[in-house]
């Protein structure tokens, strides 16, 4: 009776420690990786594109995924500046928020995906 005793409580232990795994819970409450099309193309579109549009004076256009990607760090390097600093952007306009800043480190963080 004993050793029946033993085997139930040992396979009720190796459930319990089957179904509790750390690494599911860690996969569960992670967000998704931030996208160009998810989260950046409208913040692009609102802030940058009125002045970087193709076609449109000597700025590049940052009116596709390629552009963007290939300047994002010198994008966040500036949006950061102060707006009595040189090279500030957006021009002519307020600084951008902290939360509208964190986007773009966050895409970068992410690895830049594009959708």
């Amino acid at each position: 009776m004993k050793k029946y005793f033993v085997i139930i409580v040992l396979f009720a232990i190796a459930v319990i420690f089957f179904n509790c795994s750390g690494s599911k819970k860690a996969m569960a409450s992670k967000p998704a990786p931030s996208t160009y099309e998810t989260n950046l193309k409208t913040v692009v579109e609102a802030t940058c594109s009125p002045c970087h549009i193709a076609g449109k004076g000597n700025k590049k256009p940052y009116d596709n995924y390629t552009n963007v990607k290939s300047d994002i760090d010198e994008i966040i390097r500036r949006i950061e500046l102060n707006p009595s600093d040189r090279g500030f952007m957006p021009f002519k306009h307020p600084k951008l928020s902290d939360s509208t800043i964190a986007v773009f480190k966050q895409w970068r963080t992410d690895g830049l995906l594009e959708k």
